[in-house]
């Protein structure tokens, strides 16, 4: 089995070059700084989330790792829940527009195309981002990575017709979509 090394974090995970698979038993055999350094950037600004997944180790697969994580935020009480989802940046809100994102937000928005909006693009964004944290409390949270631009629209439209609890949910299903390609991409998973 041909085996290949990359450095992370100082971190050094084996992978199974065939298969392109995390080497699992590195990431049980990490403390609790390394795992919290190498994932706490996975759930936006929230390092609590692999803080308190480190605890559910061992991990026999990448889904296994991701639903420990997601696991861990279900369970949350309401205010942590709350906290996470705030700590998201609006769409081609002022954050991106004074480079005040994560790395990760950053490439996720553009992946749709977020960072090159047109002037009346940018104000119907800034208008509909308005408009959701005025009714629910904390931002519209959507993978882009699985949508178009005009996707995403009409997703902000459809759910600003929700109710609370519903946008919540809806808010929290997709930051669990979004953590599982960010840590696809962080172990080099398709």
């Amino acid at each position: 089995m041909a085996l290949t090394a990359a450095g992370i974090f100082g971190t050094w995970l084996v992978t199974d070059a065939r298969a392109g698979e995390p080497d699992m038993g590195a990431i049980n055999n990490m403390d609790r700084a390394a795992f919290v350094q190498k994932f706490g950037g996975i759930f936006e600004k929230s390092p609590w989330v692999a803080e308190q997944a480190w605890d559910k180790r061992p991990f026999t697969s990448l889904p296994q790792l991701h639903a420990a994580m997601v696991e861990v935020v279900k369970y949350a009480p309401v205010p942590s829940q709350l906290a996470l989802l705030q700590s998201h940046p609006d769409l081609a809100g002022k954050e991106a527009q004074t480079g005040a994102m994560t790395a990760s937000s950053v490439a996720e928005q553009a992946s749709a195309g977020l960072n090159a909006l047109s002037k009346a693009e940018m104000t119907q964004t800034s208008e509909l981002n308005a408009a959701y944290k005025q009714k629910f409390g904390f931002p519209f949270i959507i993978a882009v990575r699985m949508h178009t631009k005009e996707g995403i629209f009409f997703e902000f439209q459809r759910r600003l017709k929700n109710d609370t609890q519903t946008e919540f949910a809806n808010d929290l299903q997709n930051v669990y979509a979004i953590t599982r390609l960010r840590l696809d991409k962080l172990l080099g998973e398709n």
